[in-house]
């Protein structure tokens, strides 16, 4: 959900530092608007079944909506970095957030699935304006010693977001409604806007940015990767690219990528040229933050899912024990990894993340079927120590290795690995764990032949315990026959489960060993060339 918070070295070397009387002002507006998208896309998702239900939607509609309400984000992110540039932040991120609060109080009292959809994708795109203007802003007001720890708090809110997500959704369907999945955000988005009045300055509109603005590179990049975001988030449904609309969208998509990496490399004033991601540290960065955002599906798709999917626990059931094993850790890991940050080495953090995210990815493989949510506790802190030192040292170290003068340009291609690699890592796991279930299903059956010994010994247990009913012998058979199959499709989906935390664990290692490959950042505000002095056992 992502996350590679360099989302923008975002243009703080092409705007000048803001000349606001109330800089933490604007730095409380952008962090709170991060943490706005971080709820507002976890609680959604989670909370798609209940939504279905209130809106009296189909299965397939369900999933549509949830592709209008999220793919738009892509559309607009990459060129966000560039309009704040261009109109000031204030425009860019006032007015959307009284639209946004806006659509939030209309979505639970309107109904029709043409409105719903309209007013998903408009909620969407305003959403994607909200995170990429956030490292801006902390870079461009507060005082270098700060940088540190305001992108720390950026780093917490998707970890945080991430694990109290099934808390909150269960203390809304269970207090106050669900309807409150979107009203907490008519709630949050105006002091967002208030906040972003009082901290930032009246800016002029850059005519010189405008006149040399490459319309067409945006609108390419920006539907490109729209039309291969809502590909991947339907393929699993559709089996990919069994389904000719799946192929048509990720097609059609890459070849607007194509015209846009020609165009970027024609017209006289590229707006993202590729060229700012070819440093080795950069590219490796960006690879590190799919590794991260592929092994922490540990705790924020396979921990939920299997308690949701194989035990039948509801998010009010597992959001406690999830809040407090994988949240009140973070609170611990955080402080310490911004002291590793800043007085060792951002990739010595990075290390020590992936090797937590391993540990607990190997735990993970010993899931049984009788595991309940406070099975996963220790995974959890774990997991936490995972999260917290790794994304924060991602996004300081991309920081550090970015060049300013195309901080815009960087900050579009950071977008796009932050919500498409989230996208296909969360794609990928699903269609990986369906085809995995009906291997283990196969392989399960083999051993649960019609007619053998021990396959009538077990229907004949079950029979018993069924014979309490008074049902008759046919009816006890039927339930007989399919308690098994029900239980021979638990151990199938355990088994499942199994393999999806194996693959997290894989994945932590590939992220360990591009961690290795990186050099060493240079001296700057957020790598002080004392601690560079004190690095030791980490080579150029």
């Amino acid at each position: 959900m992502s996350m590679a918070g360099a989302d923008a070295a975002a243009g703080s070397a092409q705007v000048p530092p803001s000349r606001s009387p109330r800089p933490l002002c604007a730095v409380a507006a952008v962090l709170l608007g991060s943490f706005l998208v971080g709820f507002d896309t976890r609680l959604f998702a989670i909370g798609l079944p209940d939504l279905r239900g209130a809106y009296g939607l189909s299965f397939d509609q369900g999933a549509w909506l949830n592709t209008f309400a999220t793919a738009p984000q892509i559309l607009i992110a990459p060129a966000v970095a560039w309009l704040a540039a261009t109109f000031g932040v204030r425009r860019v991120l006032f007015w959307p957030s009284l639209a946004y609060a806006v659509i939030s109080l209309l979505l639970p009292l309107v109904r029709g699935w043409e409105t719903l959809v309209v007013l998903h994708s408009l909620r969407g795109l305003l959403l994607g304006v909200f995170i990429p203007a956030t490292i801006m802003i902390v870079l461009r007001t507060l005082p270098p010693r700060w940088w540190v720890a305001a992108l720390a708090i950026y780093a917490f809110r998707l970890s945080f977001s991430l694990n109290s997500g099934p808390l909150l959704i269960g203390l809304y369907d269970v207090r106050f409604g669900w309807e409150w999945i979107y009203w907490q955000d008519m709630l949050i988005a105006p002091v967002m806007g208030v906040l972003a009045v009082l901290g930032t300055p009246r800016e002029k509109v850059d005519f010189g940015l405008l006149e040399r603005a490459d319309w067409g590179g945006m609108a390419l990049l920006g539907t490109g990767w729209a039309l291969i975001y809502a590909g991947v988030d339907q393929g699993n449904r559709l089996d990919w690219f069994q389904s000719g609309l799946i192929t048509s969208l990720i097609g059609g998509g890459a070849a607007l990528i194509v015209a846009f990496l020609i165009n970027e490399s024609v017209v006289r004033h590229p707006w993202a040229s590729y060229k700012v991601i070819a440093s080795r540290n950069v590219g490796l960065s960006c690879l590190i933050v799919l590794c991260y955002t592929g092994t922490s599906l540990s705790n924020s798709q396979l921990v939920p899912g299997f308690l949701t999917n194989v035990a039948g626990l509801r998010p009010e059931e597992i959001g406690w024990p999830i809040f407090v094993t994988a949240c009140l850790p973070l609170l611990v890991a955080a402080p310490i990894a911004v002291f590793f940050v800043r007085y060792c080495d951002a990739r010595l953090s990075m290390l020590v993340g992936f090797i937590a995210f391993a540990v607990s990815a190997r735990m993970g493989t010993e899931l049984t079927l009788v595991w309940s949510p406070w099975s996963f506790a220790s995974m959890g802190v774990i997991q936490s120590i995972g999260q917290g030192f790794t994304l924060l040292a991602v996004i300081v170290f991309i920081l550090a290795n970015s060049d300013p003068r195309n901080a815009t340009a960087s900050a579009a291609y950071i977008q796009v690995v932050r919500l498409g690699g989230a996208e296909t890592a969360t794609s990928v796991m699903a269609t990986f764990l369906r085809h995995r279930e009906q291997l283990h299903s196969y392989l399960l059956g083999l051993h649960v032949p019609a007619g053998g010994d021990h396959t009538e010994k077990a229907l004949a247990q079950l029979g018993s315990a069924f014979s309490a009913d008074g049902a008759s012998p046919n009816a006890l058979a039927a339930r007989s026959t399919m308690s098994l199959h029900q239980l021979v499709s638990q151990q199938a989906n355990v088994l499942a489960y199994i393999d999806g935390f194996q693959l997290t664990y894989w994945i932590a290692l590939i992220g360990l060993i591009l961690v290795a490959l990186l050099k060493a950042a240079p001296a700057g505000p957020l790598v002080p060339a004392s601690a560079a002095a004190r690095r030791v056992g980490i080579s150029r």
